[in-house]
């Protein structure tokens, strides 16, 4: 067995809408394509020798052992591969369960797919599967070291990729809200919320800390200085640079015992308490020069060690911490107690645990020896040894949870302090022997204030009550009401995605102030075009959401970044689905149209229960998509009369319909007309039917997320279908004596909708036509047979990137099926030629061009780029005039005849409650009510 490529999906997919962190590895079985696991001898007693605890796989027979029996009576290596790999990294604390392995089309290969919680263990995973199943089949078993080892290695990258506990205990409040979050992958940064409403954490700070705060926290002897001026208790002390200053500011501080500590440390580093001697002082001192070049030394005051955490200015959470220690049993030495004490599982390495193991070091030795121990000493029953000083958890400590016990001046004091010091979130030191008392009545003082604190001790405390710190921080970032993310319109189908993006994020700018929208032409942030490209997948959509001055994000959505790495987000508020028809079949294991729909239905699977799935009525296969989603349906149809519209608006549906030549939105019993076709730009004086049902879709979200007629109305008569708002769909350019269109029609739909407005045309037709290299070569032949039955002469060309195909082929595929078509049509007086070359085969035909005439070229124009910018231009001879942008033919009567509906009285419709500042109320004149 071989794996031949892994995939990590980050977002809901083809697989799963609630499973959206997917590895999909595609496997070749190679010599074990024909053998089920029955068939290799001693498999079965192997895999349950090496991991039993594959017991509690059900599988599909639904019980405890289910999947065993699936082994031991028969399924194909994939299948296994896939539960492998599920419970090996559930081995490894990383517990998971949901699988899929289906077989392609491809004889002996297999899509295995199944979750993972740590991305790149989940890869780990997936190979250290194959080197078992391998092992097994090879040698009857797989060794332990192998495995152990296999485990090690994925605990590891778990704790790699884990985030710190702090950002874990935010990150799960989150989530719990269902507000989004995502990892910014610089310093730490994590984003909650989209765009406008977005605010950032780092650790626990914020994006709210005020950074004279910050770093008036950070100098400690400052923190003291303004809080002792403000009648705060601090303990008395100085900062000394150089030894020689030491023995003096110990004596102005009365003599012993003191604390020396870093003027700039944290996390406990370099401090030492309790120091009763001239020795200590010299080797403490020594020890905070390593981390700051400033030392503090202060007057010590006995007691406890207590972190106050003030969230806002509102104390939320108190621990007390107690430092590193161990408790004798009158057997084992110090090392060892140590090494029993390290066996808890609360504690792991670092912060990724409730509790930190313990580590001997110089500081450790130190301990010991002020107490007249060493690691070697076996401590009598229940005599009590500190290991450090200080009580931090970073060190070793442990936290006991106090909240309840604080007196209430105390948190008055600590709520006081964090607001001179200007922080949102501090982490207050408090050393007491009674934190139930008054500070000034046992002599209690404020020995530090802390930006950015741990919130581990609080989350999860070695005892007492587990307080949710993460909600006040929350609480704090989006106060009640307030929203968390922006508006996600997200639009899939197979052709008139781009235009519809476009059009619709038009629409919405009559509404909101900035509009960011993706599309294959770019990403754009209001007006501006920040990244030019085919930018239709989940990264170039996170651009939009993380951009903070964006108000909506329109996402085109296409096929190929669902598949590589599913959505770039959980929820939409908006999904539209256009079409679904022939094209990039075969590619991504995506082999039929009906494998095409469910992964178009991904967008509408996605959108949220209260949102809006905008559905083309006239596609059965989108239209059955209304049964798969649990959001709100809208449909748009160019036949008023489509049954499965009129049933939806008879039980208070919404739906956008072409009707008597109208754009026009119906809504339980009442129509409202936004405007008609013929006023419609995008849609060539009504000529375009394809361009009308775009503008239908288009009008319907927006409808739906709360834009008002009026709004639509002013977009839809100030879009046209241009090299400036379009690039490359339906530009139609006036040369004078004959015309140009342009457009990205590459697949056989999108060549019949081209087709639909060409009929009409009142001259010659040429088309200039091209396919995909990529694609089926039935598919190429079907782009030919379509031009046979669209246009009076042919002349076929190639891309410059034939994507893999030799030079010649993909013209080669497509004159065949024109050759065919016009056999099989009697289309004996079409005539085709082939020009590989692309710029000097649009050059010939705009050349040869009749008058009157239509010249229709098939070929993506980038971004920004017009007809003007093509190699091709006419011949100086034929004296024509420069090419300019037109949005209408040649005057001639529409052929397309559109449906009428039986309207009764003109009745004002009920206004709508609008979703955003646009009112969706409409005038009288708007509206007539249907009959019944």
């Amino acid at each position: 067995m071989k794996i031949l490529k892994t995939q990590t999906l980050r977002g809901p997919n083809y697989w799963s809408i609630r499973h959206p962190n997917l590895i999909v590895v595609r496997l070749d079985l190679e010599g074990l394509a024909e053998r089920s696991s029955e068939a290799i001898p001693g498999f079965y007693a192997g895999l349950v020798e090496v991991l039993p605890s594959l017991v509690e796989h059900f599988c599909s027979p639904g019980c405890r052992g289910g999947f065993l029996s699936r082994v031991q009576d028969g399924t194909m290596m994939g299948h296994i591969l896939e539960h492998v790999a599920l419970e090996l990294q559930t081995l490894a604390e990383m517990p998971v369960g949901f699988g899929r392995t289906r077989e392609t089309v491809e004889a002996g290969i297999y899509q295995v797919v199944f979750e993972y919680e740590s991305e790149e263990a989940g890869r780990y995973a997936a190979r250290a599967a194959l080197r078992l199943c391998q092992s097994i089949i090879d040698t009857g078993t797989y060794p332990q070291t192998e495995l152990q080892k296999d485990l090690d290695d994925l605990r590891k990258l778990r704790a790699d990729a884990a985030l710190g506990p702090s950002t874990e205990a935010l990150v799960r409040e989150a989530e719990a809200r269902k507000i989004p979050w995502v990892e910014l992958e610089t310093r730490g940064l994590i984003q909650f919320g989209y765009g406008k409403y977005q605010k950032r954490m780092q650790a626990s700070l914020s994006s709210h800390s005020n950074i004279l705060g910050v770093e008036l926290a950070c100098d400690k002897e400052s923190t003291k200085q303004i809080l002792g001026k403000a009648g705060v208790p601090v303990p008395r002390g100085a900062v000394v640079y150089y030894l020689s200053e030491l023995a003096e500011a110990i004596d102005r501080l009365g003599g012993y015992p003191v604390v020396i500590k870093p003027l700039d440390g944290n996390h406990g580093r370099g401090i030492t308490i309790n120091i009763q001697s001239w020795e200590l002082a010299e080797a403490a001192y020594d020890q905070a020069r390593e981390v700051s070049k400033g030392v503090i030394v202060e007057h010590y005051y006995p007691g406890r060690d207590h972190r106050l955490l003030v969230i806002n200015h509102k104390l939320v959470a108190v621990a007390e911490r107690v430092p590193a220690c161990v408790v004798g049993n009158g057997r084992d030495t110090i090392a060892a107690l140590v090494d029993q004490e390290n066996l808890d599982p609360r504690r792991g390495e670092g912060h990724d645990n409730i509790l930190t193991k313990i580590q001997f070091d110089r500081t450790t030795d130190e301990m010991l020896s002020r107490q007249g121990y060493t690691i070697d000493t076996v401590l009598a029953a229940d005599e009590l040894c500190h290991l450090r000083a200080t009580a931090n958890l970073s060190m070793g400590g442990i936290a006991i949870d106090r909240t309840d016990e604080i007196h209430p001046e105390t948190a008055w004091i600590a709520e006081r302090t964090s607001r001179i010091i200007g922080l949102d979130i501090a982490g207050i030191d408090v050393v007491t022997t009674d934190i139930s008392k008054p500070l000034a009545e046992v002599d209690g003082v404020i020995v530090e204030v802390n930006a950015a604190p741990g919130l581990r001790m609080h989350v999860a405390p070695s005892q007492g009550v587990a307080r949710n710190v993460a909600a006040p921080i929350l609480d704090m970032l989006f106060p009640p009401k307030t929203p968390t993310r922006i508006p996600i319109v997200a639009i899939t189908g197979t052709n008139g995605k781009t235009t519809t993006t476009r059009l619709t994020a038009h629409i919405f700018r009559q509404a909101y102030e900035v509009v960011g929208f993706t599309t294959t032409d770019g990403i754009y942030i209001g007006e501006h075009l920040i990244e030019p490209g085919d930018t239709t997948g989940p990264q170039s959509a996170q651009v939009i959401l993380q951009d903070p001055t964006v108000d909506i994000a329109v996402l085109e959505t296409a096929r190929g970044g669902i598949l590589r790495a599913g959505l770039a987000f959980q929820r939409c508020d908006v999904g539209v689905v256009l079409n679904v028809a022939a094209d990039h079949l075969g590619l991504g294991d995506i082999n039929t149209i009906d494998e095409l729909a469910k992964l178009k239905a991904v967008v509408a699977e996605a959108v949220s229960s209260d949102g809006y799935v905008v559905l083309n009525a006239d596609d059965p296969r989108v239209a059955a998509m209304a049964d798969r989603v649990d959001a709100k349906i809208a449909y748009f149809s160019m036949d008023p009369e489509n049954p499965l519209v009129r049933s939806h608006i008879r039980r208070g549906g919404i739906a956008a319909v072409y009707e008597t030549g109208n754009l026009s939105i119906l809504q339980q019993d009442w129509l409202i007309r936004i405007e008609s076709a013929e006023r419609v730009p995008l849609t060539l004086g009504g000529r375009a039917p394809f361009m009308i049902a775009n503008a239908l879709a288009a009008s319907l979200a927006a409808f739906v997320q709360g834009v008002s007629v009026e709004d639509i109305r002013t977009a839809l008569r100030s879009f046209k279908a241009s090299a400036q708002q379009t690039p490359g769909r339906m530009n139609l350019f006036n040369l004078g004596q004959y015309h140009v269109l342009v457009d990205y029609a590459h697949n056989p739909a999108g060549y019949e909708a081209v087709g639909r407005f060409v009929e009409n045309w009142p001259g010659p037709t040429i088309g200039v036509v091209g396919g995909p290299g990529d694609r089926r070569d039935e598919d190429l032949m079907a782009l030919g047979a379509l031009s046979a039955t669209i246009f009076d002469q042919i002349i076929v060309k190639e891309d410059d990137d034939n994507r893999g195909r030799p030079r010649g082929d993909t013209a080669a595929l497509i004159s065949q099926g024109i050759v065919q078509a016009k056999a099989k049509h009697g289309k004996a007086a079409v005539t085709h030629s082939v020009q590989l070359d692309e710029a000097e085969a649009i050059e010939w035909a705009l050349n040869h061009a009749p008058e009157n005439s239509l010249v229709v070229i098939f070929r993506r124009v980038s971004t920004g780029r017009s007809l003007t910018s093509m190699p091709a231009i006419p011949s100086p001879k034929t004296q024509r005039p420069p090419p300019t942008p037109s949005a209408e033919p040649p005057p001639k009567k529409s052929t397309l005849k559109p449906s009428r509906l039986k309207l009764s009285r003109w009745k004002p419709s009920t206004p709508r409650q609008p979703r955003n500042k646009a009112s969706v109320s409409q005038p009288p004149s708007a509206s007539r009510r249907l009959e019944s």
